[in-house]
């Protein structure tokens, strides 16, 4: 029988050639060979007090992009949280039995109380409750999570063991971290930094016109070049040319690969190439986005048929739990 893999995305803005390469591209495969369930997770989102007009141009975003990256609403479930309210019964019910410690002492509990010391609300606090409630809600076996989650999917697994311990019940799975089967690629930003990210404002977004990537690209962090020949490519350029592995060709980088080890090397080159390179990569992407952004009509089919067949699959999980949990209709 092929596991249940569930993934979600916080609604926060477009998604970026990490969001793509990290795991999209793995998702469009996956689908056909598992029982996925893709969300976009709004109520997460409402930790950092977004702007309500925003909030639902970013899930349209996502979805969009969702459909536009291959994921195919008619071959697994892709849905928006807050279509699905059983999720957040199941998050009340489990959060009886998370305790304050074990919440505050997680890492990125802690980051964002002193990153934002003004909104250190309970949503916040219980973020890791309601990912359990994402993930149990489908009995997922496999979750695909990023180095800052893992402490999450940990504490979910905890929770299994605890309803299941508590009520002397084997019925919640304990979801292991899946990475699909093989090395992950880490994405770096245009800034030099290890890692391509929304916060970090140092992303090529796969709905960016072409004019803004080349504009982008042609800004990263470089230096005078190399002094000898065949030495060690500093960070910030080894991520340019990470960034060429995954857009370009193979000659494309060995032929940069060899000016630099000859000292031959031409930035600007370089950058003008991954830029036409990156274009060619996401026009595709960005075209079928701008169609279905513009079919409201398929949207909405999309989004209620999602949250129909989540809705079965989870009702079915906090029926269950209900009962084991003693609260039962006379």
């Amino acid at each position: 029988m092929a596991d249940t893999v569930l993934s979600g995305i916080r609604s926060t803005g477009h998604l970026h050639l990490g969001n793509y390469f990290g795991a999209l591209r793995n998702f469009v495969r996956m689908q056909h060979e598992n029982r996925c369930f893709f969300f976009i997770a709004d109520y997460h989102s409402l930790t950092t007090h977004p702007d309500p007009k925003a909030l639902h141009d970013n899930v349209k975003d996502i979805l969009c992009e969702y459909l536009a990256c291959g994921l195919d609403p008619e071959v697994a479930t892709l849905y928006v949280q807050s279509d699905v309210p059983e999720t957040v019964e199941l998050y009340l019910l489990l959060n009886m039995h998370a305790y304050l410690g074990e919440l505050s002492k997680t890492v990125s509990f802690k980051e964002k109380a002193r990153k934002q010391p003004e909104n250190v609300n309970a949503g916040l606090l219980t973020y890791p409750t309601l990912m359990a409630a994402d993930i149990l809600v489908h009995r997922a076996d496999k979750v695909p999570v990023g180095k800052d989650q893992e402490q999450h999917l940990e504490l979910t697994r905890r929770f299994a063991r605890r309803f299941n311990g508590l009520y002397g019940v084997e019925y919640f799975k304990e979801p292991t971290a899946y990475n699909f089967g093989e090395e992950l690629i880490k994405i770096p930003g245009l800034d030099g930094s290890g890692k391509m990210g929304k916060s970090e404002g140092n992303c090529v977004y796969l709905c960016d016109e072409p004019k803004v990537i080349q504009k982008k690209v042609m800004k990263a962090l470089t230096d005078q070049g190399p002094t000898a020949p065949n030495s060690p490519k500093p960070d910030y350029i080894e991520n340019l040319f990470t960034l060429l592995k995954v857009v370009s060709t193979p000659d494309t980088v060995d032929y940069f690969n060899d000016k630099w080890n000859s000292c031959e090397i031409r930035y600007g080159d370089l950058k003008k190439q991954l830029a036409a390179d990156i274009i060619a990569f996401t026009t595709p992407i960005r075209e079928r986005y701008l169609d279905i952004c513009n079919n409201e009509e398929y949207l909405h089919k999309v989004t209620v048929a999602g949250a129909e067949k989540a809705r079965e699959s989870a009702s079915k999980t906090v029926r269950e739990v209900r009962e084991i949990m003693g609260i039962k209709p006379f």
